[in-house]
């Protein structure tokens, strides 16, 4: 079955299994969806990633974290911009995810990156994601 959007079903994978409290999820592969592990990971969102090669596209193997008492660190993945309605900003147009609590991922012409790294670098983009 064909997805139309990869990284919304991506996030929806990470929600679920954060909700049924599983260890890991497999998620179809994608540089770009490793790109938005890497950042989860170096955000302290998620614990680790591996991506497995298995003859196909790969599958990339996403490692949940939670705090104390199985409690979940992500509270809420949001796709932004979608297929149907892209949202793009420019550097000074991106506003603060959550207060500063949460990150936005961002596509931009200088590769995947959080919300305060666009604005050091004075790129705008694409809005993937809220995170917080």
């Amino acid at each position: 079955m064909a997805i139309s959007d990869p990284i919304a079903d991506m996030l929806t994978r990470i929600r679920n299994a954060a909700k049924a409290k599983f260890n890991s999820v497999d998620v179809p592969g994608s540089t770009v969806k490793i790109e938005v592990a890497k950042i989860l990971k170096s955000e302290g969102f998620i614990r680790n990633y591996k991506f497995l090669k298995d003859g196909k596209q790969g599958i990339l193997r996403i490692y949940l974290k939670y705090g104390a008492g199985q409690s979940n660190v992500i509270y809420e993945l949001k796709r932004v911009s979608k297929p149907s309605r892209r949202i793009y900003v420019r550097c000074k147009e991106i506003k603060p995810v959550y207060n500063g609590l949460g990150i936005a991922i961002l596509s931009t012409s200088k590769g995947v990156m959080t919300d305060k790294k666009a604005r050091q670098e004075k790129v705008g983009g694409e809005i993937l994601c809220h995170v917080w």
